[in-house]
């Protein structure tokens, strides 16, 4: 009888463990990507009174007797499947759908969490807003790139200077169009103005000039070539003070705008060239020198008024950081204030062989175990890891109906139990009376 009520005992303890499991979750019903526990039980060691027989020719065998000494709680798991997402419109709020973890870092190691709540502290460095602790990613290099494939460390954090970065973009290509009129004389021309930049971001208007109309085409001219025209670019205005020639047709390695009998351009260039000029600093200026591609495929010679046009550029002057966006890739798109957008930083996920194994640290976080297996670290959409949605949380995937349905099973399990020692301490009672 005393072996009833000591595995009474045990299994009341277990009951406890699996009430304060339930209450734990209901407690975090509305806790930001909290993952919800349980309890599994197993029974413990049995005690055997007879063992199992074999079958011998005049009798059958016999089984062993034994009974169970109580219960005990083998193991907790986290439910880690996807929480409802929850629209808060705030770009700094994260959620991950699919597999994986932030990761954040208070500079001596690192933490794994589906809380997404950042923010931007005094320096400009991103944070979790639920603990303080930097988040962890790959920061671009001055043109934007990323590397997302260099290993990452605790001290690796994001920071997105809003009001402090300034940048500038050095125009590197150019793109024209128009019409060169058919019917114009050697003596026509024409002409258009595109503004550049250099590389802090000064300001250079450009004068294109396309003149000589030769038809047909000059000696050497592509096959098909039934026209040709010069061209010439300058800083200023041609045939004003203080005008600078840049390139022309006749400058080497550029080439001759080369026209067929329907009007379409023939390019005088090797494949995949193009028409190049190079703007040197003048006196007072401090620029490095640069070149410019000039793309001309756009201008064709047709019937009609001769018109050009420069319809796009590259380059940018200098401007600061205003705002930024955050992308599926985890990419941290900075917005400036001359109309440049330029990738700033990127936001690393981890994922594990065995999540399962992680062990929980409080404020939403996560270690990793010898269990866990080494965090696998990567870009988000990459390799097994989800994609990150901006301007939603993650909810807590805990389900009420189901922790209320465990509390009922669970309370009926303890009150069984306890009913068990009561009866056995009558039953000792009864014993102890007998004496009498």
């Amino acid at each position: 009888m005393l072996q009833a009520m000591l595995s009474s005992v045990a299994s009341v303890k277990a009951q406890q463990t699996k009430i304060n499991v339930i209450g734990n979750n209901l407690a975090n019903v509305n806790t930001t990507a909290f993952k919800g526990n349980r309890v599994s039980f197993g029974d413990m060691m049995s005690q055997t009174t007879r063992g199992a027989t074999r079958p011998t020719e005049g009798r059958g065998g016999t089984n062993s007797v034994q009974y169970g000494l109580g219960v005990m709680v083998t193991g907790t798991d986290t439910n880690i499947e996807q929480g409802a997402l929850n629209q808060t419109n705030r770009v700094n709020d994260l959620a991950i759908q699919g597999n994986g973890y932030f990761i954040t870092s208070n500079a001596q190691r690192m933490a794994f969490s589906r809380d997404g709540g950042l923010e931007l502290d005094s320096s400009g460095t991103l944070i979790q807003r639920a603990t303080g602790e930097r988040v962890i990613g790959w920061t671009a290099d001055v043109n934007g790139k990323i590397d997302s494939t260099s290993p990452l460390g605790p001290l690796n954090s994001i920071k997105i200077p809003v009001g402090q970065l300034n940048t500038v973009q050095v125009t590197t290509d150019t793109k024209w169009a128009g019409n060169l009129n058919s019917g114009a004389t050697a003596t026509d021309s024409v002409t258009t103005q595109m503004r550049i930049y250099d590389s802090i971001g000064g300001a250079h208007d450009v004068t294109l000039k396309a003149f000589n109309r030769t038809a047909p085409a000059a000696a050497g001219s592509p096959a098909g070539a039934t026209a040709s025209w010069d061209w010439e670019v300058y800083e200023g205005i041609p045939g004003t003070p203080g005008a600078t020639l840049l390139g022309s047709s006749a400058t080497a390695g550029n080439s001759k705008l080369f026209f067929d009998g329907n009007g379409k351009q023939i390019s005088g260039l090797p494949v995949g060239s193009l028409n190049k000029i190079t703007v040197a600093p003048g006196a007072g200026q401090s620029f490095t020198s640069f070149s410019v591609n000039l793309d001309f495929s756009n201008i064709s010679q047709l019937t009609g008024t001769s018109q050009l046009n420069g319809i796009e550029q590259n380059g940018f002057p200098q401007g600061g950081l205003q705002s930024y966006s955050i992308g599926q890739d985890g990419v941290i798109t900075g917005i400036f204030t001359n109309g440049l957008t330029r990738p700033i930083a990127q936001v690393a996920m981890a994922n594990f062989s065995n999540p399962l194994g992680l062990e929980r640290n409080g404020s939403n976080q996560f270690l990793s175990t010898d269990n866990s297996g080494y965090p696998i670290i990567g870009a988000p959409r990459s390799g097994s890891r989800g994609i990150v949605s901006t301007g939603f949380l993650e909810q807590s995937n805990v389900d009420i109906s189901n922790e209320f349905t465990d509390l009922i099973v669970t309370q009926r399990g303890f009150q069984a139990n306890t009913k068990i020692v009561t009866t056995v301490d009558e039953m000792l009672q009864d014993l102890i009376n007998m004496k009498r």
